[in-house]
């Protein structure tokens, strides 16, 4: 039973988002993974503690994000890349952003200082009808998560 005076949730479906990326006009994605942080610790055993381990939390990493979607005709993605490969790198501010079923924004995870580490082309194979896929992934300093305006 839900507390007195709170409202039921209701859940939101991971097929409604957008990506934004400062600086570069891009097309939606079909798909985005590696939305994570984890907080490294480091164990320490006290002499004649033997019921426990002291834990101490260090610093946060995050996984890279990958994402996906149907090639086109815009080289935006490949020439960040491209870039970046030839040690012209440039990091961009950026966020994910997750609607619900009337465009509302639930959530925004948004991300600092990112930049692309692996681009992937599509897989190209003529006896199958799928759309082509190009994936890029990108590595960032530090990932907020907000609550949207809904």
């Amino acid at each position: 039973m839900a507390p007195k005076g709170s409202e039921p949730r209701a859940f939101v479906g991971t097929y409604r988002f957008a990506v934004e990326l400062k600086g570069i006009q891009v097309a939606s994605f079909s798909e985005v993974s590696g939305l994570q942080s984890e907080m490294e610790y480091e164990e320490y055993n006290e002499g004649g503690v033997n019921d426990f381990t002291y834990r101490f939390p260090k610093r946060t990493k995050y996984s890279p994000i990958v994402l996906k979607r149907g090639l086109g005709d815009a080289f935006e993605l490949w020439q960040w890349y491209q870039n970046t490969t030839q040690g012209n790198i440039q990091k961009k501010d950026g966020a994910v952003i997750l609607n619900d079923a009337a465009g509302q924004e639930v959530c925004r995870w948004s991300f600092q200082d990112a930049y692309p580490v692996k681009w992937s082309g599509a897989d190209l194979n003529a006896s199958r009808s799928e759309v082509a896929i190009e994936t890029l992934e990108i590595v960032f300093s530090q990932l907020k998560m907000s609550k949207g305006s809904s």
